[in-house]
């Protein structure tokens, strides 16, 4: 099974970025993206280091309420 995870872009140089998602940054390649516009505060799905998909702030924030629900599960 694969994760990506839902994080915000505070810098862009070239085809790597900078992104941010509860207070961990990251460094994140662009280049399956190159063909999309993106700025900083867009947010990207990040599975292993690279951007797969540009997704809205309201989608990254349920997918960030869903994996909290799943944390604070008493397993």
């Amino acid at each position: 099974m694969c994760l990506a995870v839902p994080m915000k872009i505070t810098n862009i140089d070239g085809f790597q970025c900078t992104c941010e998602a509860k207070g961990i940054e990251r460094e994140v390649s662009l280049f399956m993206l190159q063909h999309e516009t993106l700025e900083p505060g867009d947010h990207i799905l990040v599975h292993v280091g690279y951007a797969i998909q540009k997704v809205s702030e309201q989608d990254a924030a349920d997918s960030w309420a869903l994996f909290d629900e799943v944390l604070a599960a008493d397993i």
